[in-house]
């Protein structure tokens, strides 16, 4: 359960100074100074990420619509659900319906917002917003220059046994996984809404 820092003050540090150690084209890399709990300092290396939003496509027949993509830093061809950085200032579901059409050519009749995930809390500030996505429509791909990918089907339990096996690592999806599993299953809701 999330607190405020009033209710934590034994736990909280507080920043002292701040410096960036690289900006990159959507990375910030920083190394900040603070003030410990016991009155000592400490240094805190950290990413500032402006946020992403994941998609999960539900096929009409039960299937998951996903992705095969090369992720560089993993050296390997990762399976995803559809997933995009969000742009400054931008709605989450608006990025959601973006990058749903432009990786997969798909378009939605009803989405549903899950909730928030932070996939990196000990260096980055990244959250993902997780939508679910239904009533989809097939339309044409528009992927992003030097963007390669492949659309694939998979069902739950496919998902479940690749997971198991520890072929699907993709911490995104793992938690996207979960949550479609708990609403399958009537243990978390869904409000379902056409935008």
């Amino acid at each position: 359960m999330a607190t405020s820092d009033s209710e934590d003050p034994h736990l909280v540090e507080r920043l002292l100074e701040s410096t960036q150690v690289y900006a990159g084209h959507f990375l910030d890399v920083r190394r900040d100074r603070v003030a410990l709990p016991d009155g000592t300092a400490a240094h805190r290396e950290y990413i500032r990420h402006p946020g992403a939003v994941m998609v999960i496509p539900l096929l009409d027949d039960g299937r998951l619509l996903m992705e095969r993509q090369y992720r560089y830093p993993m050296g390997r061809v990762m399976l995803e659900f559809p997933a995009g950085k969000l742009d400054a200032g931008e709605d989450p579901l608006v990025c959601g319906r973006r990058e749903l059409l432009e990786e997969t050519g798909y378009s939605a009749a009803e989405w549903a917002y899950a909730g928030v995930l932070h996939n990196a809390i000990a260096y980055s500030d990244e959250g993902i917003h997780i939508y679910f996505a239904r009533g989809l429509n097939k339309g044409e791909q528009k992927l992003d220059e030097g963007e390669f990918l492949e659309l694939v089907t998979h069902t739950v339990d496919d998902l479940d046994r690749l997971a198991a096996q520890g072929e699907l690592t993709d911490a995104k999806t793992l938690i996207g996984l979960l949550w479609l599993q708990r609403w399958q299953q009537g243990a978390w809701s869904l409000d379902w809404r056409r935008p």
